[in-house]
């Protein structure tokens, strides 16, 4: 087994460079029949997985006979769940999961191991009837070697026990936790054929990124399973776009064989026409390592990352010399029906979401290590992440404490080439302080990663400040003003106002106002570096916490990701050459507010809004600058006093310097007329974990939810696919989403959803063939 504890990593600082342009292009691809050069196959086997969901100890022969077992494909949740209103104990099982492989020729002389991104929580993994070991952890990336027990000839079989029960050894649990960890391998799996020598991570580190001419610095970390003799080399090569830029090498100093891997430094000097990475240019490069045998390739790998620089100051948060107020959501990466088992599109998506439809540029992996597919797409959209170990509130023994230790190794060792992490979240969220704990924390992170500062999310100001940034949850109004110089909030609304899409209009607006508020304070102080809401996305929890039926309604948008009103406010603090905002924080509806509709609070990044009732102009408003004199889109607030003798459609129209720039319509009428189906993608492959997200929604003849349709949805299916979710769906707040998940047939899916007063909608898949694995 692999592990990441009590590294020592020798650096070995060397020169030559050779930069310039003209150099050889290569192509450097990933394919899911495997990928890697020479020496190296990196083999993905995430389909052709038997599931049972019972412990069997007989299992964990060869020769079982798990033909009884469940054919499943990874990510898989151990356990499909309602979206509500279900018993965590459902989940909390040992399951076990049986793969059987053959190896490719190549295999021979190599070594073999399994490595897997994430499985939910204890995994005991045994291949051909031997043990291999225990890993403790959810959320991080473990490895094991099967070299000594394969069969290289004949079929061998990989088992993992999964222990998803909520373990007291084990972060983030010993005490209570307020989220849901749900079960399964749900994250993907690979084998990595390797030789004896071998490349076993990366670390960039980009400098003088200000100066026209920036650096790079790069260790490359080998793993010597046996002595190196003479004649070892890296050969480093960094790429544009795919055009090679720049390239040096160096000579491996020779070593005897090593538990632990052993880092190699090598530079790029005096680099010239980089584009830095930043929210709007997201400029990503590629750099391919090679490791040569006497002029033979062994092993190659290779990373993306980008030039930037980002620190906290004691005037806020700099990105590439510019302070940038942070504007974000915590998010939690759970989704209804199967827990955290979702693929990479869906992963993506969420970040689409925070970046593109709530105008988020930072976002917290709450509370702890995230999908890598999620933070690729955080890279590429230009979405500033605070990255954290997993826990909440509870610290355990030292037991407990060195696998949390281990946890911030193995976050920082897999995610510390993407320019879009900013800071490590090193504490255990809003726990007590211990200050040897604590000092170990920060020291590892330090060690592995000296160009990102470090942060703690704590709740009360008089904690011992050992990390760099004083991250801060405050859920009070006004917030605390900051008591240190390199301060961020990263938790406030939340839990003090949970709001679902089926509240009435005062409740809606409240929510709303209440995250603008706090936006509009942290805009008056530049030691405020910005704020991160409680949350995103609403999501599962314990019987012990949240609204009674296994739900915080917590986010600015439902667990279908669905926007409720204050999504509205977000959104309008996007420049309106991005997108023109306007978000009514209410549904129009006159008498859903005590006594009667008075009160028109609206969202927009507009100068000026004009409404409107059956086509009389009621009234004119510009944004609020009395009650939000520091948010440069302040929201409108408009006294419209009772309408009891005015009903009817509503229109406004929102203006900039005299121009009208956007129209937004509502109906008077009360009636459901449009039934709606929305995909979020219509293209599939068909590797059986492939989905997408189709979103349901009942409207008014202009396209408005009607927030209390609650009809019975009823679903059909055609073609090589399946729904994940209820069936029928009933939909909450006039609205709701399934998934449709690929199988393993390329064709056409056709989507049918029946209303049973507005008729059906339907939607097509194209679902493409997907490459074979290739074990």
């Amino acid at each position: 087994m692999t592990m990441d504890i009590d590294r020592r990593n020798f650096i070995r600082t060397t020169g030559a460079l050779v930069a310039g342009a003209g150099l050889a292009s290569r192509a450097l691809a990933l394919s899911a029949a495997g990928s890697g050069g020479a020496g190296r196959l990196v083999l993905p086997m995430n389909r052709n997985w038997r599931y049972s969901p019972k412990f069997t100890e007989q299992a964990h022969a060869r020769d079982f006979d798990d033909s009884d077992f469940e054919s499943i494909v990874i990510p898989h949740t151990n356990v499909r769940l309602p979206w509500h209103g279900f018993d965590d104990k459902a989940y909390e099982i040992i399951s076990m999961y049986r793969r059987r492989f053959k190896l490719p020729r190549e295999a021979r002389g190599q070594h073999v191991f399994v490595d897997f991104e994430g499985a939910m929580t204890a995994s005991t993994v045994w291949l051909n009837g031997t043990r291999l070991g225990e890993y403790k952890g959810g959320y991080t990336p473990f490895s094991f070697e099967l070299t000594p027990h394969l069969d290289f000839e004949g079929e061998n079989v990989l088992v993992i026990d999964l222990d998803s029960s909520e373990r007291a050894d084990i972060p983030p649990f010993g005490y209570e936790i307020d989220y849901l960890t749900f079960g399964g391998i749900y994250r993907e799996v690979a084998l990595r054929i390797v030789p004896a020598n071998f490349i076993e991570n990366i670390s960039t580190r980009a400098k003088d990124v200000l100066s026209g001419k920036p650096s790079l610095e790069l260790d490359c970390f080998l793993e010597h399973l046996e002595a190196s003799s003479q004649g070892l080399t890296l050969e480093l090569e960094l790429f544009d776009a795919g055009r090679s830029i720049a390239r040096t090498s160096t000579r491996v100093r020779d070593s005897q064989r090593s538990a632990e891997p052993v880092a190699e430094r090598l530079h790029l000097e005096g680099l010239t026409g980089i584009r830095l990475w930043d929210l709007e240019h997201r400029n990503l490069y590629e750099l391919r390592l090679r490791l040569l045998h006497e002029g033979k390739l062994i092993d190659e790998d290779h990373r993306r990352f980008g030039f930037r620089e980002a620190q906290f100051t004691d005037h806020g948060f700099e990105l590439n010399g510019k302070v940038i107020k942070l504007r974000g959501l915590d998010r939690h990466q759970t989704f209804p029906f199967v827990g955290q088992a979702m693929p990479a599109r869906v992963q993506r998506r969420d970040a689409q979401i925070l970046r593109q439809e709530l105008k988020c540029n930072i976002v917290r992996t709450s509370h702890y290590p995230q999908s890598r597919h999620f933070l690729d797409a955080c890279d590429e959209l230009g979405l500033l992440v605070l990255e954290e170990i997993p826990g909440w509130q509870h610290i355990g023994d030292e037991a407990w404490k060195l696998v949390a230790i281990d946890n911030v190794r193995r976050m920082i060792r897999r995610d510390w080439n993407h320019p879009s992490i900013i800071l490590w979240g090193v504490r255990i969220n809003e726990s007590k302080d211990d200050h040897d704990f604590y000092t170990r924390t920060n020291a590892v992170a330090h060690q592995l990663d000296p160009t990102r500062q470090t942060g703690g999310i704590r709740y009360f100001q008089e904690s011992e400040f050992l990390e760099d940034v004083f991250t801060m949850n405050d859920f009070g109004f006004p917030l605390k003003p900051p008591n240190h110089p390199r301060y961020l909030n990263t938790e406030f609304v939340g839990h003090t106002y949970p709001t679902k899409t089926i509240d009435n209009v005062e409740r809606l607006t409240e929510h709303t106002l209440r995250h603008a508020r706090i936006h509009d304070q942290l805009a008056s102080n530049p030691q405020y570096a910005g704020g991160i809401g409680w949350c995103a996305f609403d999501y599962n929890t314990h019987g012990d916490f949240g609204s009674g039926d296994r739900i915080c309604y917590h986010g600015v948008t439902d667990i279908f990701r669905e926007p409720k009103p204050a999504a509205g406010f977000y959104r309008s603090q996007c420049d309106p050459q991005e997108e023109v905002v306007l978000e009514p924080a209410f549904h129009w509806a006159r008498g859903d507010e005590s006594v009667g509709f008075s009160r028109a609070v609206v969202s927009s990044n507009c100068d000026h809004l004009k409404l409107y009732i059956a086509g009389e102009l009621i009234a004119e408003a510009d944004p609020d600058r009395h009650q939000f004199p520091n948010l440069r889109y302040a929201p409108f607030i408009i006294e419209l006093q009772e309408l009891f003798h005015r009903w009817g459609d509503l229109r406004l129209e929102g203006y900039i310097q005299g121009k009208q720039v956007i129209t937004r319509n509502y109906s008077g009428r009360g009636v459901d007329q449009k039934f709606m189906l929305l995909a979020d993608d219509t293209a599939l492959v068909a590797d059986g974990a492939d989905a997408t997200r189709v979103v349901m929604r009942v409207t008014d003849e202009f396209g408005a939810i009607r927030p209390f349709a609650n009809d019975a949805i009823k679903l059909q299916l055609e073609g090589p696919g399946e729904i994940v979710g209820d069936n029928p769906f009933s939909l909450i707040g006039g609205t709701g989403a399934i998934w449709i998940r690929a199988k393993q047939q390329a064709g056409t899916l056709r989507l049918t959803a029946v209303h049973p007063r507005l008729g059906p909608q339907s939607v097509e898949f194209v679902v493409g063939a997907a490459p074979a694995e290739a074990v």
